[in-house]
This record gives C-alpha cells, sequence and structure tokens, in this order.
C-alpha cells in the first residue's frame, strides 16, 4: 500500500510539473528548469553518503570500536538480505539516526551519541530496522526524483516571475495568473514532496519492525526519542531533516504542517496495530 501511495504521489508531482511547465515557461523553460535540478540533485544523489556524513561529522567505527553496534547492524543487515553497511557514530546529544547511500551497496547507517545512550540495546535494534528499512526501499533515490521535479516546478516559478513567461506560455498575457501559479505551484509540489517522505516513513517504520521482531521495540523507541529530542534540540539543514529517524527540530517545528516526519503518536499507534494483529 505505501508502494502504491508512493507511485500516485510521484505521478502527481510529474503532471503538476508538466501543467505547471505548459502554463507558464514552455517546452524550453521546462527544459532549461529540469536540467538545473537534475544536475543539483544528481549530485547530491551520487555523493550523498560522502556529503551527509561529513555535514555532521560523522566518524566511522569499526566492529572492535563498538562490538554491540556493529552487532545490531549485522544482524538485522542478514535479515534484510543486504550488504553490510558502514557503521558511523555522530558526538551529539541529540537522540537520533539516520540512513544514506545511493544504493545497498554504497549504504551507511549513522547514529549518535545521544541514542546510543539513551536507548536499550533492543529498542535500538528497532530503530536500526527502521533505517535498513530506508536501504532496502531505495528511499534516498525516491526522495531524489521528488526533490528533482519539485525543485523544477520552483525554478519555472522563479524563471516565469523573473522573466514573464515565454511566448507560448498559455499565461502569457494574464500577469495575475501568472503570479498566482508561480506562488501557489511550488507550495503544492513542497507539500506533496513532504507527503512523500511520511508516506515513505510509515514504510520504514512498518518494515523495520518486522526485521527487530517486535514494532514495540520501535513505539517505545519513537516515543523516548520525541522526549529525548525535546530536552536536546539541534538546528540543522531543513535539506537533510527528512534523513532523521525522527525530526531534530524541537517539538512545534516536527508537528507543523512542513514537516518532513509523521506526527510522532500516529506511528506509533501503527506500530502498537501491528503488536495486536502479530
Amino acid at each position: 500500500m505505501s508502494a502504491l501511495k508512493t507511485g500516485i504521489l510521484l505521478f502527481a508531482i510529474c503532471l503538476l510539473f508538466l501543467l505547471v511547465g505548459g502554463l507558464l515557461d514552455g517546452q524550453e523553460g521546462m527544459i532549461i528548469a529540469f536540467a538545473i535540478a537534475l544536475a543539483i540533485n544528481g549530485f547530491a544523489y551520487w555523493f550523498s553518503d560522502k556529503m551527509i556524513l561529513a555535514m555532521y561529522h560523522a566518524q566511522e567505527v569499526t566492529a572492535e570500536q563498538a562490538p554491540r553496534l556493529h552487532a545490531i547492524v549485522r544482524t538485522l543487515a542478514e535479515r534484510a538480505n543486504l550488504p553490510m553497511p558502514k557503521v558511523y557514530v555522530i558526538e551529539s546529544a541529540n537522540p537520533n539516526a539516520f540512513a544514506t547511500g545511493r544504493n545497498p551497496k554504497h549504504a551507511a547507517v549513522a547514529v549518535t551519541t545521544g541514542i546510543l545512550k539513551l536507548l536499550t540495546e533492543e529498542q535500538l535494534s528497532g530503530v536500526i530496522g527502521h533505517e535498513l528499512a530506508h536501504v532496502e526501499h531505495r528511499d534516498i533515490l525516491i526522495a531524489t526524483v521528488a526533490a528533482t521535479i519539485a525543485g523544477t516546478i520552483s525554478l519555472l516559478a522563479q524563471l516565469s516571475l523573473f522573466f514573464g513567461g515565454s511566448g507560448r506560455g498559455r499565461s502569457r498575457g494574464n500577469p495575475i495568473a501568472l503570479i498566482i501559479i508561480s506562488i501557489i505551484a511550488p507550495l503544492v509540489a513542497l507539500f506533496i514532496q513532504l507527503w512523500i517522505s511520511r508516506t515513505r516513513e510509515y514504510a520504514a517504520d512498518a518494515r523495520g519492525a518486522q526485521l527487530a521482531e517486535n514494532p514495540l521495540l520501535l513505539a517505545r523507541a519513537l516515543q523516548r526519542l520525541e522526549h529525548g529530542v525535546e530536552l536536546h534540540p539541534v538546528e540543522v539543514s531543513p535539506a537533510t531533516a527528512h534523513l532523521f529517524i525522527v525530526s531534530p527540530f524541537s517539538g512545534k517545528a516536527a508537528a507543523s504542517w512542513f514537516s518532513t516526519h509523521p506526527p510522532i503518536e500516529d506511528r506509533v499507534a501503527r506500530l502498537e496495530k501491528m503488536a495486536e494483529t502479530k
């Protein structure tokens, strides 16, 4: 169901792209904006592991340096039939974790020192399962596709406001329509992009619970992480916030309409329902 919903959302944002391109800048504007967005997001996708890990000063740890963490990651990777990812630790009181890498062969899992102190090993296994589910589902690729199309729509809107649309744009003779479309279309694209992100979080929760073999482990971990983030919020790049298992921002920001994550209470409720039906 999550895969179907993601497919529908990607189809919707593609239709929006075609609609906006036709109304605003025509074929030439669409090609220019798409090429720019593709170059930016393509570079980020290809080098995502190195860029994100360097951004947060993540340090790779060996099995000798972090035997228990490595054991959890290895066990769950084997259950998911995935290659063993590289393991990183980030010095931060903010309890969080994320996975990155353009494909399973180039994947990395990073956890903060805060999450290692806060969670039990069993709860941490639920978190690692969630992150490996993102790797298994190739969510980095899905997020990159969504970001590329949303970025193209935003660029089209900016080009249209600056140049007034091309001669073939159907809103060329109507400046009011041009302004409305240029403002509303990027917002709609952003909301679809955020909806895709939230859908992938639900899917990763479900698969992570399966890998950990107990949905309640992840449910309790999410509850503790929500409280931990309240105590230790951090400032991170909004462009990377979707990578973390819980929003690294404080509660009000995490609960906003522009959050990349579903509400924790909804995620916990779904996991508890999974536990009841096992």
